[in-house]
């Protein structure tokens, strides 16, 4: 069981933060908290550049725990492939919320 978790939890760990982004937008849309204004910009790319940011530094973080002798799997299979699926992970984070992160808040 743990070595599917290995596998199977980066890519989880990315569904749930693009699902939590992409609502976070939709809610930020719906109050006008892009009409907050704080120091640099508004609330709005406030909460969502540091929900990508720590989006990101959740899976840099299971990517350096996968690769821990802690956390890593005895079969080198299992363990070549949690790896790609943690980079994976990291990349798919990087690549489908930057769009998010940075664009124009709300339509």
């Amino acid at each position: 069981m743990k070595n599917l978790l290995r596998i199977l939890f980066p890519l989880l760990v990315w569904l749930a933060s693009f699902s939590a982004i992409y609502a976070l937008h939709g809610l930020g849309c719906a109050l006008g908290w892009s009409n907050v204004a704080l120091p640099g910009m508004s609330l709005f790319r406030w909460l969502l550049l540091v929900s990508w940011l720590i989006a990101l530094l959740a899976q840099g973080a299971m990517l350096m725990a996968l690769r821990s002798r802690r956390f890593r799997s005895h079969d080198t299979f299992i363990h070549r492939t949690s790896l790609a699926t943690s980079c994976a992970g990291l990349i798919s984070t990087l690549w489908t919320l930057l769009p998010v992160a940075v664009s124009g808040p709300c339509g």
